[in-house]
């Protein structure tokens, strides 16, 4: 264990981390110190009867118990952070990846933890595990050098890749009971690194009314996706809950009297009644070539997974010139920055007026604990030097940490939108390339970086949540 002299804070080194599981640390409010082959070193809540809890714990780990005792507060805090009582998997107590459930411990944790992405990483003497949650990378293991290339070996077999090639990429699924397993390998200098997604099965519980577009966001979408022909697109980064937005739409097209199709890649849920085809570049089957044979399958719906080039945006905008609605993602800032893709990919801008029915940008924003959060005075300094504030405000809230958001300062996310409808006003303006003129005059609409600094300012989110929406936009 070490102390990180700029905050105070305990650290605790994730090859110790594991030598004590959950249960015994929240039991016993220990942590470990340090680790040798037979002497055990634990901090210990200085309130605690050490002699009972010394006797106890020897006999279930098999090793000597030192303790040092430490502060109540601090056991407190590092408890919360370190070994989170919520955790549903107990996780094995060895790195050995020789034991047969490692890898299945290991995902039912990552799931438990509701981690979107685990990454394997290869150094030159060591190697380490880390979790994505909430958007952040956490490192929870470190495994042995020698060990980790048969963990590459158990992943590869699951995912049906060829363990013998080390010098491609490779790509590969595994399919869980309850969860999809998108498996990338990437071969680097010390080795190969994978990045496994993990994806749900079923979308069949998705709703567009929960994912967060407002009232009047929500009518507007509803009233575009009605509308038997054109297209919607939406934009954002990776990870902006883009393709949950696209699902959600499609379960609420699903019905006996339409044909949908997809292709995708990856397939990330599953829809009965829906024909989803997975994307597979190295053989041909491109977004491209894809669409091309929807058109002969008589489809009423037809939803890309994205728009990359221009040959698949020109054959998106026929295929909804031809009566059919498509639905697809773009990678864009904002919803109007949509507009100027497609013109730049080629587009005829007389097209995009007559087939565009809708344009979406949306982000995903971590949301500050309630329990914790901490009024502060508003700088403008702290703000993007080219930001315009739409509206004045004093004060905004800064993150802390506490027991109940294991000391992140966050808990939960939410989703933000920017709708843009085309009307009859946006279609000349698109005809005539002015559509950013036209929005840089209206006050009344408003951009992402607007609803970001709305939550700001009711206390939802901090700035640092935020700044990059601000400064790219």
């Amino acid at each position: 264990m070490l102390i990180n002299k700029n905050t105070m804070e305990i650290v605790i080194l994730s090859e110790n981390q594991h030598s004590i599981s959950s249960d015994l640390a929240n039991q016993y409010r220990i942590l470990p110190k340090s680790v040798s082959e037979n002497t055990l070193e634990l901090y210990i809540d200085d309130s605690s009867n050490n002699q009972d809890a010394k006797e106890e714990l020897e006999l279930f780990l098999g090793k000597h118990i030192v303790f040092s005792p430490i502060d109540t507060i601090e056991i407190e805090k590092a408890l919360s952070i370190y070994y989170r009582k919520d955790r549903q998997v107990n996780v094995s107590k060895s790195l050995n990846v020789d034991k047969g459930d490692f890898l299945e411990n290991l995902l039912g944790e990552a799931k438990s933890l509701k981690c979107s992405d685990i990454h394997f990483e290869v150094y030159e003497d060591s190697s380490r595990i880390r979790f994505r949650i909430d958007g952040q990378l956490i490192e929870r293991y470190k495994v042995e050098r020698e060990n980790y290339l048969e963990l590459v070996n158990k992943i590869k077999i699951k995912a049906k890749l060829n363990i013998t090639e080390k010098r491609l990429p490779q790509d590969g699924r595994i399919t869980n009971e309850s969860f999809d397993i998108r498996v990338s390998i990437l071969p680097t200098l010390f080795g190969e690194k994978i990045v496994m997604r993990l994806l749900g099965q079923d979308a069949s519980n998705i709703d567009l009314s929960t994912l967060g577009l407002q009232k009047e966001e929500l009518e507007h979408y509803l009233e575009a996706v009605k509308k038997p022909n054109g297209i919607i697109l939406i934009s954002g980064p990776t990870g902006s809950g883009k393709t949950t937005t696209l699902y959600a739409t499609l379960r609420l097209l699903n019905d006996s009297r339409r044909n949908i199709v997809t292709v995708e890649d990856p397939i990330e849920y599953t829809l009965k009644g829906i024909n989803q085809v997975q994307l597979k570049e190295d053989i041909g089957l491109t977004f491209s070539s894809a669409l091309k044979s929807f058109l002969r399958q008589d489809p009423d719906v037809i939803m890309l997974g994205e728009i990359r080039d221009s040959e698949t945006a020109l054959m998106a905008i026929r295929a909804s010139l031809t009566g059919h609605l498509v639905l697809s993602t773009i990678h864009t800032n904002s919803a109007i920055g949509t507009i100027s893709r497609l013109i730049d990919m080629g587009v005829p801008s007389y097209l995009i007026a007559e087939t565009l029915n809708l344009s979406v940008a949306q982000r995903l924003i971590r949301k500050l604990c309630n329990n914790c959060k901490k009024e502060v005075e508003c700088q403008k300094e702290d703000f993007p030097g080219n930001f315009q504030f739409p509206y004045e405000i004093s004060k905004y809230n800064k993150p802390v940490g506490c027991n109940k958001c294991f000391h992140t300062g966050y808990k939960g996310r939410r989703a933000i939108y920017e709708v843009l409808t085309i009307d009859n006003t946006i279609c000349e303006a698109i005809k005539n390339n002015t559509v950013t003129k036209l929005f840089s005059n209206d006050e009344s609409y408003k951009s992402l970086s607007d609803k970001a600094f709305d939550i700001l300012a009711e206390g939802e989110t901090a700035l640092e949540e935020i700044y990059s929406i601000l400064i790219n936009i």
